[in-house]
């Protein structure tokens, strides 16, 4: 059978693309991969080549790159440009290059919370107790009058900063002027949801899609807040592990039952059929488990502790995705566990300095893994930091113990001043 060649446009600069790269790399599917704009990890890697003359937010510029260079197969990573609807550009525009990814309509369950709660209310998904506003006032007027802690989150797209928790009515009424009447978010905080703070511990579930059938990676535990022992501001996350051993057998398919499934069904019930990867975060309580959002995307840093236990082709399933054949595919999985540590840039979930040099050695295991994020090579071959969550540490390893020990080896390879990590990934599973 002769297979077709996949040269594949793969759009971001994350560490979650690196990790792209590199599994899709690793297919023999794959011949070539274009990615804009890249960073410095990927910039090495085989098969792969870096872009940055024009830039991922460029939808015309995009798709007359992919078709000037014989591209046949889009990537998009990030959120952003699937909220802003690359998918159904690219259909439009460009109708021979496939894209793995939901389109405009269904990246509203990532693109606004509001959009997305209303969904699960409607489908019986499990989920908080919510309400959504648009008025500050009413908001305000709604805090007074309920008796149980908050979340409270900005509508749209926030770059995973959108999230207060607070633990006072005065921090919580703070928040509340802080999102809609300051615009910390912008335009991201015109509406809000506020809703019930759940108890207990939180999971991610990456689930591949073709609109009818869901294969799930193992499920993954993120730590967001930038201090060990989950203190301090939410970050966009640093450090995970998977498989984390709470989400056993029978839960992921009450899971999968009563979450995933109908999630999807949902979807294509209401004419938006999913075609992609649903990370859907979860909150395991008393009564439950329990949605805490969706994304529409690969999670990050999920990805690069789940893409390395991911034993089957990458390609081929998001292939299968957008040819609505994933129920043809199984899932195979490594019997290993792994962990990832982030490191950050000094100052960051606040300010931080970028252009900072940096060097890092290369792992000598085949099972210890350097995923770039916010790094790039200058004209003269030199590495400098070029984001807040710089680079990540991953290892797999027959069990946890040893995939922790093992990422934390990774770390010590990676050397820039002011990098900040967490010690204690993992430490949950682990107590």
């Amino acid at each position: 059978m002769n297979e077709p060649r996949l040269r594949i446009l793969l759009i971001g600069n994350g560490g979650r693309e690196h990790a792209l790269a590199w599994k899709l790399a690793d297919s023999r599917l794959v011949e070539s991969i274009h990615v804009v704009p890249g960073n410095g990890g990927t910039a090495g890697l085989p098969k792969c080549q870096n872009v940055t003359s024009v830039s991922a937010e460029d939808f015309p510029g995009l798709v007359k790159y992919a078709k000037d260079n014989n591209l046949n197969f889009c990537v998009p990573g990030p959120e952003a440009p699937l909220v802003a609807g690359i998918v159904g550009y690219f259909q439009e525009h460009a109708p021979a290059i496939r894209c793995f990814g939901p389109s405009r309509l269904a990246a509203r369950m990532e693109g606004s919370k509001t959009f997305s709660k209303d969904f699960m209310k409607r489908h019986s998904i499990p989920t908080a107790r919510y309400e959504n506003f648009s008025d500050h006032d009413l908001a305000s007027k709604h805090l007074d009058s309920i008796d149980y802690n908050v979340v409270i989150k900005a509508d749209g797209l926030a770059a995973g900063k959108g999230v207060i928790i607070p633990t006072t009515k005065e921090e919580a009424q703070a928040a509340l002027k802080e999102i809609m009447l300051d615009k910390e978010f912008g335009s991201a905080g015109n509406s809000v949801v506020i809703e019930e703070c759940l108890e207990g511990d939180e999971i991610s579930i990456l689930s591949l899609s073709d609109g009818k059938t869901i294969l799930s990676l193992p499920p993954a535990q993120d730590h967001k807040r930038i201090g060990d022992g989950d203190t301090g501001p939410n970050t966009g996350g640093m450090g995970t592990y998977a498989p984390t051993p709470i989400a056993t057998k029978p839960l992921l398919d009450e899971i999968e039952r009563t979450v995933l499934q109908p999630s999807i069904d949902g979807m294509s019930k209401e004419g938006f059929a999913f075609c992609g990867c649903l990370f859907t975060g979860l909150m395991l309580t008393k009564d439950g488990p329990k949605v805490l959002e969706y994304n529409v995307r690969f999670g990050d840093p999920e990805s690069q502790s789940c893409l390395p236990l991911l034993r089957s082709d990458l390609a081929e399933l998001m292939v299968a995705c957008c040819d609505g054949t994933l129920a043809s595919h199984t899932l195979s999985i490594w019997p290993l566990s792994a962990c990832t540590v982030v490191v950050a840039a000094a100052g960051y979930p606040g300010s931080y300095p970028k252009g900072t040099p940096m060097t890092v050695e290369e792992p000598k295991r085949e099972d210890m893994y350097i995923f770039h994020a916010g790094t790039s090579v200058s004209g003269e071959g030199e590495l400098k930091t070029n984001g807040g969550r710089v680079i990540a540490a991953t290892a797999t390893g027959k069990t946890l113990r040893d995939a922790v020990d093992r990422a934390y080896r990774g770390v010590k390879l990676i050397r820039f001043e002011g990098m900040q990590y967490r010690r204690d990934i993992a430490y949950r599973a682990l107590r």
